[in-house]
């Protein structure tokens, strides 16, 4: 799961060196945390975030598959 987030946002933004992809959690809970850059930040979340949203609907089909409940989070850089 962690991997198809980074393939998502990588493709996505203008510096795909900047993107960083945590994922924490045990057992059936997953959460995984998304970090771009300050200028790509706008191209990950999307027009009313329906960039994100769409995301976090491939991330949660994949995390059914394996029989688990993932959550999405995009972290502002710092």
């Amino acid at each position: 799961m962690k991997d198809l987030i980074e393939y998502i946002a990588k493709s996505l933004v203008e510096h795909p060196d900047e993107v960083q992809v945590t994922q924490s959690g045990s057992g059936s809970r997953v959460r995984i945390e998304l970090s771009v850059s300050k200028d790509d930040m706008g191209r990950v979340i999307g027009k009313s975030g329906k960039v994100a949203n769409s995301i976090r609907t491939l991330l949660r089909v994949a995390a059914e598959r394996e029989g688990k409940h993932a959550t999405l989070d995009v972290v502002e850089p710092d």
